[in-house]
C-alpha cells in the first residue's frame, strides 16, 4: 500500500509489474508478491489479465529456481514479444522509418555505421582498462547496458560469463535491422579482447539477449 494509505490504482499495479519483467527478465508470483507488497491473490489476478491481453507468458520452472524456497519450484512470468510493443510501440515506428530513409539515402553502409555509433554509445561508459578479468570486465558492460535501457545482467555458465539482456528497447526494429545487434556484439568483443557468441535474441522471440563470453583458464569464476 503507497504511503498515506492509498491503493495504487489497478492498471497502476500492472505498469509495475510489467516493469518488474522487462527489469528481471522472468519472475515468478512470489517474486512479484515480494518485490511489489502485494498479496498472491492479487499477483494471480494482475497475471491472469495480463495474459489474456497476450503481453504476459508462463514458463516452466527455471534450472536457476531459488534453491532456498521450499517445495516445488514455481513457474515463471515473462513478458510475450506484444508485451514489450507495448513499451516502446512509437519510438519502434519513428526509428524504422529513419533506417529505411537512411538505407535509401546511404546504403547499407551508412546503416552499419549507425549502428556500430549506436552499440558504442551504449557501452561507452563501461571502462575495461582498469583490469584483465574478463568476467569484471563483462560485468562493467552490462552495468552500462542496463543504463542504456537494455536491463543487462551477468552469470557463471560453464568456463564461461554470459551477458543477458532482459530488455532491448530496439527489438521489433532489429529483426528487421540485425545491423544494430551485429554491432553490438562486434562492440563488445572488441572491449573484452576476445571472440564472444550471441546466443539467443529478443528480436528472435527468446526471453533475453544472451552473449556468451569464454573465460580463459585462470580468471575467477564469480562476479563481484
Amino acid at each position: 500500500m503507497r504511503e498515506g494509505g492509498v491503493r495504487p490504482l489497478e492498471g497502476d499495479t500492472r505498469h509495475a509489474i510489467v516493469s518488474l519483467l522487462v527489469a528481471k527478465g522472468a519472475c515468478t508470483a512470489a517474486d512479484i508478491g515480494e518485490e511489489l507488497d502485494i498479496t498472491p491473490t492479487a499477483v494471480r489476478r494482475h497475471l491472469d489479465i495480463l495474459i489474456d491481453a497476450g503481453e504476459v507468458t508462463s514458463a516452466p520452472p527455471s534450472t536457476r529456481s531459488d534453491h532456498r524456497r521450499r517445495g516445488r519450484p514455481a513457474r515463471q512470468f515473462l513478458l510475450t514479444q506484444a508485451g514489450r510493443r507495448q513499451l516502446s510501440q512509437g519510438y519502434d515506428v519513428l526509428a524504422g522509418d529513419a533506417l529505411r530513409a537512411l538505407r535509401e539515402v546511404g546504403g547499407e553502409e551508412a546503416v552499419r555505421a549507425f549502428a556500430r555509433r549506436r552499440a558504442e554509445a551504449a557501452v561507452a561508459s563501461a571502462d575495461t582498462s582498469a583490469t584483465a578479468d574478463t568476467g569484471t570486465n563483462a560485468r562493467r558492460i552490462a552495468v552500462a547496458l542496463s543504463d542504456a535501457g537494455f536491463s543487462a545482467d551477468t552469470r557463471i555458465v560453464g568456463s564461461g560469463v554470459q551477458i543477458c539482456q532482459h530488455h532491448c528497447p530496439v527489438s521489433e526494429v532489429a529483426s528487421e535491422f540485425p545491423e544494430l545487434c551485429e554491432a553490438e556484439i562486434e562492440v563488445i568483443g572488441e572491449l573484452l579482447g576476445t571472440h564472444v557468441q550471441r546466443l539467443a535474441t529478443i528480436a528472435n522471440g527468446d526471453r533475453a539477449c544472451t552473449t556468451h563470453v569464454p573465460l580463459t583458464t585462470g580468471q575467477p569464476k564469480e562476479l563481484r
